[in-house]
């Protein structure tokens, strides 16, 4: 059974670790130029790139039933319509089964991108619209519309399992507003919009309510679905361009140019997303039982997380949440680290109600893989030996009984030896 485990866990440590095929499609084979140093940056860390056109008629995801790919890049913002068997439906499929994906588009966005983020929680601007920012723009790039925005890392979610550890420059954007489902909990926004960022037209004047408009609005957000297959979803296709990667940004509020932020920023989101950072796995699963009631339970587990190198290290969170369910929780408590390589655990006392329970753990942290474990143990009630000969709570029955007896006892003494005295009167 050890050895069993041993190697699957080793197998789950390969499948995370290894890059894997990917699918690289765009509307112009021109972008493997125009976006050369990401690609390279992909290459280089193991990923076996496949470029096609997306109209390409022989497109397929999948051959005799299994996926043919492990990622998916679509930089396809122009896109209608896919060629081959590829539509929203086979790329929903693919996410479903693992997949993970990473899709770009600018203002000209084409309805089949506008359909995939639909399904994975996101909502795209109209097409022709565009983020305007009067207040942060990049004085170098910008051609006087004010659509090359300048953003900094305030605006950046402050997950290091998505962004790096990195100092993030001023960064640059140009593209089309997101707006995400801030009541769906598998949605991030990964790059808010500045509070004087709005989206509108770029040739008309703005005459109504823009739909993106303020710190509501997301210039880039994610999807980590419960299968954990992850989703990155960019307004901007520019943003991983060789141009916005080497360029220098110089805000019209500020006095001195720095080095764009951008090519730190999308090699951690390309890290992110295709499974190279805040990958977890569990192993040591540790309880006793069967239990009585009101016994104390012990639960133990260790946590390891995958690290930029490819090994695995102990992971470091505040605590763990654990319930103990029959139908619904009668203990949620919090597992805390115990050793130094990431063992978690907890001690508590079983409910006085006996039953099937669950040892159950949903460990959800953001921008780090789902942890889902339960277990199964029994609940007994007491044995008949092993009940309080007395119990203080019901003295005061006790007292009742002893009394009743009591009084018995002094009723029926006086009854036996009692004598009636001897009558005055004699009969004659």
């Amino acid at each position: 059974m050890k050895l069993l485990l041993a190697i699957s866990l080793s197998l789950f440590a390969l499948a995370s670790a290894v890059p894997g095929e990917t699918l690289v499609l765009v509307d112009s084979l021109s972008f493997r130029d125009t976006h050369s140093q990401f690609f390279n940056f992909l290459e280089e860390r193991g990923y076996k790139l496949t470029f096609k056109q997306a109209d390409d008629s022989t497109l397929t995801l999948k051959k005799y039933g299994e996926f043919l790919y492990k990622h998916l890049i679509l930089f396809t913002p122009t896109t209608e319509e896919f060629g081959g068997t590829i539509n929203v439906q086979a790329l929903t499929e693919f996410i479903d089964n693992g997949g993970n994906v990473l899709a770009a588009v600018n203002s000209r966005v084409g309805n089949v991108m506008k359909e995939l983020a639909a399904e994975c929680g996101f909502e795209v601007d109209s097409e022709g619209n565009q983020m305007f920012d009067h207040h942060n723009y990049d004085v170098y790039l910008d051609k006087g519309d004010h659509t090359v925005i300048a953003f900094d890392s305030s605006q950046v979610i402050d997950v290091p399992a998505m962004i790096g550890t990195k100092k993030l420059e001023p960064m640059l954007f140009s593209g089309i507003g997101l707006i995400t489902d801030r009541k769906n909990p598998l949605v991030t926004t990964v790059i808010r919009s500045s509070a004087t960022a709005y989206s509108a037209p770029a040739s008309k004047a703005v005459t109504s309510t823009p739909l993106v408009a303020g710190e509501k609005g997301a210039l880039v957000a994610s999807l980590q679905a419960r299968n954990n297959a992850r989703v990155l979803f960019s307004g901007s296709l520019s943003m991983f361009s060789n141009e916005y990667l080497d360029a220098v940004v110089k805000t019209n509020g500020d006095l001195m140019a720095v080095k764009s932020g951008n090519k730190d920023l999308v090699e951690s989101l390309a890290r992110w997303v295709f499974k190279e950072t805040g990958v977890l796995r569990y192993s040591d699963v540790k309880h006793g039982g069967p239990y009585t009631v009101m016994d104390n339970a012990s639960f133990s587990m260790k946590v390891e997380m995958l690290d930029n190198a490819g090994k695995w290290i102990p992971y470091d969170a505040p605590s763990i949440q654990l319930e103990f369910v029959r139908i619904d929780p009668f203990v949620r408590t919090e597992m805390k680290r115990e050793a130094n390589d990431g063992t978690y655990g907890v001690t508590f006392k079983v409910p006085d109600v006996y039953g099937v329970y669950r040892f159950k753990v949903d460990h959800r942290r953001r921008g780090y893989d789902n942890l889902v474990v339960a277990s199964q143990v029994s609940v007994h009630p007491l044995q008949h030996t092993m009940y309080e000969r007395f119990i203080p709570a019901a003295k005061p029955y006790y007292w009742s009984a002893f009394s009743m007896m009591l009084g018995l006892f002094v009723f029926s003494f006086v009854f036996i030896h009692h004598k009636e005295p001897a009558s005055k009167h004699k009969k004659e």
